[in-house]
Order: C-alpha cells, then sequence, then structure tokens
C-alpha cells in the first residue's frame, strides 16, 4: 500500500457514504457522503445505532444478521451488492445499495464493520417507471391478439 496516500482525504473525498460501526453497532466514522445522502451530520450520528437510518420493520432482521456476524466475523453479504430501504433524517424513504466489509484486530477479533453506500432512490423509482411501462404495453399486445 503507497505511504503517500492520505487515507482521511480518501474517505472524506469519496462521492459514496463510508460509515464504520463498531461490533456494538455504535456508528464511529459517517463521512461527508453520509451526511448529503442520509441528512444526519456526522456529530448527529456518531456513537448513535444504525436505528438512526433503519426503517423500524427492517431492525430486527438487521440486528439479528449484525449479531451473528460480530460473533462469527464472517459476513455472507462481502462481495454482494445489498440493496435495502433506508431513512432520511427527514423521515422520507431512500432506496440503498452497499457493500460491507469486516473489521479486525491485529489478533483477528472482530473490531466492527464499514459499509460503502450509495443513494438509489432515483434510479429504483426509475426503473418502477419502465417497468410499469412495460407491463402496460405487454397487456396491449396481449389485447391486440386477441
Amino acid at each position: 500500500m503507497p505511504s503517500n496516500v492520505d487515507f482521511q482525504q480518501l474517505v472524506e473525498g469519496a462521492g459514496d457514504a463510508i460509515m464504520v460501526c463498531d461490533a456494538e453497532g455504535a456508528i464511529v466514522l459517517w463521512n461527508r457522503a453520509a451526511e448529503r445522502i442520509f441528512g444526519f451530520t456526522e456529530a448527529e450520528a456518531l456513537g448513535r445505532s444504525l436505528d438512526l437510518i433503519i426503517p423500524e420493520r427492517q431492525r430486527g432482521r438487521h440486528w439479528d444478521g449484525y449479531r451473528t456476524t460480530m460473533a462469527t466475523g464472517i459476513t455472507k453479504y462481502g462481495a454482494d451488492l445489498l440493496r435495502v430501504p433506508a431513512l432520511h433524517k427527514d423521515g422520507h424513504t431512500l432506496s440503498i445499495a452497499f457493500t460491507v466489509s469486516m473489521l479486525f484486530s491485529e489478533d483477528r477479533k472482530v473490531t466492527g464493520i464499514v459499509a460503502i453506500v450509495r443513494d438509489e432512490t432515483a434510479r429504483f423509482a426509475e426503473d418502477r417507471k419502465l417497468r410499469a411501462r412495460l407491463t402496460e404495453a405487454e397487456a396491449r399486445i396481449q389485447g391486440d391478439t386477441r
């Protein structure tokens, strides 16, 4: 790894949200893109749980998986792009896509997890419109062939 890379600049300059949570689930890193996407400042997010941005109906499943991941040090989502709903500070729902990576101490104990998050709300809405138009077109075609 090049020694001249300023990792703080890298994290702060990233267009995607970069968030780190400790093994207990407290937010310990929240970059500017996370502020832009979710509406919470770094000061409002640090030390809080991810319930800040997780819709209530998703929280039980999230925390069950989080506890298992922290206990085992293994995530089944390491290379997969996850797409889930999230909450903005003002209460509106977002559609986000993210990847996760485990963080370990030198003695291989889990210290936390990092998530790289992108807001895909606009893309998701556009996909939904296109699917609706396709369904309408298919229905018209089927109607014409009868």
